[in-house]
């Protein structure tokens, strides 16, 4: 059983940054990918990042590109989610995960609690 947990989330304003971390248990062969999602009040979960801890590829979503920076640390377990230039609309529960990669949820096995992020205008 993998375990993830999240930090970092807080409240900030608007043009600011937070960065994100996930602590993840224990790295498996079924799981080589580390992802972020995250969700709005009444939204779907949405795919925001993805990276292999093996060769440090990486897949960011559209709405994060030159704002969110996902990367690895494999001597700590631990994948974080830089976030650049806050907007209002990235307020939301952002989930780290572990999974065989790809940009849906049911690319990922094993999920963190989650933890939020709220951008005030």
């Amino acid at each position: 059983q993998v375990q993830l947990v999240e930090s970092g989330g807080g409240l900030v304003q608007a043009g600011g940054s937070l960065r994100l971390s996930c602590v993840v248990s224990q790295r498996t062969v079924d799981t080589p990918f580390w992802g972020w999602f995250r969700q709005a009040p009444g939204k779907e979960r949405e795919f925001v990042a993805t990276i292999n801890w093996t060769g440090g590829g990486t897949i960011t979503a559209d709405s994060a590109k030159g704002r969110f920076t996902i990367s690895r640390d494999i001597t700590k377990n631990t994948v974080y989610l830089q976030m650049n230039g806050l907007k209002p609309e990235d307020t939301a529960v952002y989930f780290c995960a572990a999974g065989r990669g790809g940009n849906t949820r049911n690319d990922y096995r094993y999920w963190g609690q989650g933890t939020q992020v709220t951008v005030s205008s």
